[in-house]
């Protein structure tokens, strides 16, 4: 039977979790499975659960409890489901809740770059993207164009921000992903000789005079492909673009020069993941 307990005490300690700590609060690199991460509305929660996450409480409008939340209550056992209304809510949170149920989270211990690309035809990797949004928007597009897995550099955004989750629509559940390496200096050179040793030759999204086509018929003759994307604003650094065994760029129109990081990983994901 699910665990019902109306809100009283904003200060309840219980409630931290979603009103008081930061996303850096909740998150522990070192220690993954030691974390926490809040994921939003039915659908994503769903999808968390599917891939084996542990729920650790819920909150929500006391309106869904027996509606579009009843489902996922019943999937979560006796955890504590603290319910109010979407005013008393908004006013805890500091935020209106657009789908009107979070879910925390445990976290789990992150794989090794070899383990989830065992078998893998393509991959994404991620060299430095901050932006909650875009890791989101990516990680979407990998799931949804092909990508069998996604790396990460060590200064990306954490995919399980509440944002990049929320955005990626509960995807970042669905595609394997990990981080290839964990300190700054594990990128590019040591990480592309991971990439090598397990036999994917790479591809840098990046505008130069030497750029292949996305459409390359060589490039998407290669079995094993990682495509590279870097982060918003500069791209891919100097060193990462030298030590790739291509460099790539989509033809553009109408005189734009570049898309946006995460418009561009949809159409190269289209393209080299068919």
């Amino acid at each position: 039977m699910p665990n019902i307990i109306d809100i009283t005490d904003f200060m309840a300690p219980e409630l931290d979790v979603y009103a008081r700590l930061t996303e850096a609060q909740l998150y522990n690199r070192r220690f993954p499975e030691d974390g926490l991460f809040i994921a939003e509305s039915p659908i994503v929660i769903e999808r968390a659960l599917d891939a084996g996450y542990e729920p650790v409480s819920m909150l929500m409008e006391r309106k869904h409890v027996e509606r579009q939340a009843a489902e996922v209550i019943a999937r979560c056992g006796e955890i504590p489901v603290f319910t109010s209304t979407l005013e008393v809510l908004t006013q805890l949170t500091g935020f209106q809740l657009t789908r009107g149920v979070l879910c925390a989270m445990h976290r789990k211990k992150l794989p090794a770059p070899e383990e989830i690309c065992a078998g893998a035809r393509r991959i994404a990797v991620l060299e430095n993207i901050m932006n909650p949004t875009n890791v989101g928007a990516i990680f979407r597009s990998a799931a949804a164009l092909n990508m069998d897995a996604v790396l990460l550099t060590p200064a990306c955004s954490d995919p399980l921000y509440r944002r990049s989750v929320r955005v990626s629509m509960g995807t970042v559940f669905q595609i394997p992903w990990t981080y290839i390496g964990d300190e700054m200096e594990d990128w590019p050179g040591p990480g592309l000789e991971r990439l090598r040793a397990m036999g994917f030759r790479t591809a840098a999204m990046a505008l130069r005079d030497d750029s292949v086509s996305v459409d390359d018929a060589g490039l998407m003759a290669e079995k094993k492909l990682a495509v590279v994307l870097g982060t918003e604003g500069e791209g891919l650094a100097d060193q990462t673009i030298a030590d790739c065994d291509y460099t790539v760029r989509i033809p553009m129109s109408h005189g734009v020069d570049s898309l946006n990081v995460a418009a561009a990983s949809a159409v190269a994901f289209w393209q080299l993941g068919r």
